[in-house]
């Protein structure tokens, strides 16, 4: 199947930003800081690095299979589909969403886009008033916002996320998204790959470690963005912490920004390469 014109282009426009990708050039700071990360894990037994990186692949997983089967998800996916209906009377299921133009679906994802970074501005503000229960919980609560907008984001472009094949695959797309820049080829190449599997279960039965130790960057971030929360916290005026506040709400919308900017390229990539395989 040929692509239309404004698919030619927004092809044109992802290979680009994949190009963007291969040569970003890390700074002297990122590169001290990465031979910083693997001194550090160099110090503890390779054993024990496996497990700790299988365990964390175990519970990101159940997290995000967990979210699948919420009130809140099932509410959300409703939308979804309901707004391709009004798009398109034809629309029956997900699946059928496959044959919209993609901008339509482009639209469908932004708008989950939109109101999933406006949680994580709520979250942080909130996290950014400094009480204890609020802070502490801010991490959990960024980590299902973004797993969350990554499920969803999948869904408009008609994809299913209740497989387990769909859900490693929504697991490793937001473990792309949150990688440092410098990183993130790397990231989007190992999902390039997975694309060209024909088999899901075959790519499903095969262990992969999901995270390794550039996934450290994203906590080591969220735990700076907990030190100046409280360290500014106790600054107000008129009463409200408004720079603690600034800090919360800033650094996870930025986050949440990021991390479904990426999700949408992808899917978009993957749309237009099941559309024109040839295009691979």
């Amino acid at each position: 199947m040929n692509l239309t014109k404004r698919e030619e282009v927004l092809w044109e426009e992802l290979q680009d930003w994949r190009q963007s990708l291969l040569e970003y050039e890390a700074t002297d700071l990122e590169n001290s800081y990465d031979k910083w990360v693997d001194k550090t894990f160099a110090l503890l037994p390779e054993s024990l690095q496996i497990q700790f990186f299988e365990k964390l692949d175990g519970w990101l997983f159940h997290l995000n299979s967990l979210l699948r089967g919420t009130q809140l998800q099932n509410e959300a996916s409703d939308r979804i589909l309901n707004a391709a209906k009004a798009m398109n009377p034809n629309i029956d299921s997900f699946a059928d969403m496959r044959e919209m133009p993609i901008s339509q679906l482009t639209y469908l994802a932004e708008q989950q886009a939109a109101r999933h970074r406006l949680y994580s501005l709520f979250q942080g503000g909130m996290a950014g008033s400094g009480r204890a229960l609020l802070v502490s919980s801010d991490f959990i609560a960024m980590l299902v916002i973004n797993l969350r907008a990554v499920q969803l984001t999948a869904m408009s472009f008609g994809y299913d996320v209740q497989s387990p094949s769909g859900l490693l695959e929504t697991l490793k797309v937001f473990n792309a998204a949150i990688m440092p820049e410098r990183m993130k080829m790397f990231g989007w190449e190992d999902l390039m790959e997975d694309l060209q599997k024909a088999d899901e279960q075959f790519y499903f039965d095969i262990h992969e470690r999901i995270t390794d130790q550039t996934w450290v960057d994203e906590p080591l971030k969220q735990l700076l963005k907990i030190s100046l929360i409280v360290m500014f916290s106790k600054k107000t005026i008129s009463g409200i912490p408004l720079i603690s506040l600034a800090i919360g709400a800033g650094v996870n919308y930025q986050t949440t920004r990021k991390v479904t900017d990426f999700a949408l390229k992808f899917y978009q990539y993957k749309h237009l390469l099941d559309k024109n395989g040839d295009l691979a």
